[in-house]
């Protein structure tokens, strides 16, 4: 029996990595520092499961189809459990999701910059749909922090006549503009700091330097579109608050 060795060594390092994690955060006294340890094993789990699948998801638009409807399924609510779990919050979370996904997606393969095949919709498709889970989840968090720290100036505009949307405006802009500085930031380094996934996927799976450049351009334009939409759309949503956030947001 052939033991393959590089499974091995991929299995100590994650062992490694995931018990410095835990244990850095249990020191510092972090509340639930067991939750990225969970998380990372969930995610082996999952790559584990869509390794097996994916073959026969590629060549199948049906399938494709399916395995988007599940992720964006899953990312709407994962968001709307942080932004506060009730039917009306993965509504709106998943209206505003999907626009963001819908319009970047839409443009994508009508401009026709990506051909309507199946690995490159379920690849643009994924990394989209993950990127307005992430925007989403940090709009809501943002806004309600900000708007709990700034109740006073809200019930001021309150008091002399303003809507709860009207009360918000500033704060829900404020939110918007923080989400999207992590994808802002990683758009910008792009190249210098980190190699992006969709490049080094590209490279990996056989396409050259420019090409796996194009793609990867292609991303960074679709994430921010989406991610535009979502978080615009999904804080007009929230902005309507006439209620001060509870302080610690799940």
């Amino acid at each position: 029996m052939t033991v393959d060795y590089t499974w091995v060594r991929t299995l100590i390092c994650v062992l490694v990595l995931a018990t410095i994690t835990m244990l850095l955060l249990r020191s510092y006294q972090v509340r639930a520092p067991w939750r990225q340890v969970t998380a990372l094993a969930r995610g082996a789990a999952q790559l584990v499961a869509l390794s097996l699948i994916l073959s026969g998801v590629l060549t199948n638009g049906v399938l494709v189809g399916v395995a988007l409807a599940v992720m964006f399924s899953v990312a709407v609510v994962t968001a709307a459990r942080r932004v506060g779990w009730s039917p009306h919050h993965l509504l709106i979370v998943a209206m505003s999701m999907g626009a963001g996904a819908g319009v970047s997606l839409s443009t994508v393969f009508a401009s026709g910059a990506l051909s309507f095949e199946g690995r490159y919709v379920l690849a643009a498709g994924g990394i989209v749909i993950g990127a307005t889970m992430t925007v989403a989840t940090l709009t809501s968090q943002h806004f309600g922090a900000t708007t709990a720290a700034s109740w006073d100036e809200v019930e001021g505009w309150l008091s002399i006549g303003a809507d709860a949307r009207q009360a918000t405006s500033r704060l829900a802009r404020k939110a918007v503009r923080q989400a999207l500085i992590p994808s802002t930031d990683q758009t910008k380094t792009t190249g210098l700091v980190t190699l992006p996934g969709a490049f080094v996927g590209a490279l990996f799976g056989g396409a050259s330097p420019v090409e796996a450049g194009r793609f990867q351009l292609i991303v960074l334009a679709s994430i921010m579109a989406a991610t535009a939409v979502t978080s615009v759309t999904l804080v007009h949503q929230l902005s309507t608050v006439a209620i001060k956030p509870a302080e610690d947001a799940p």
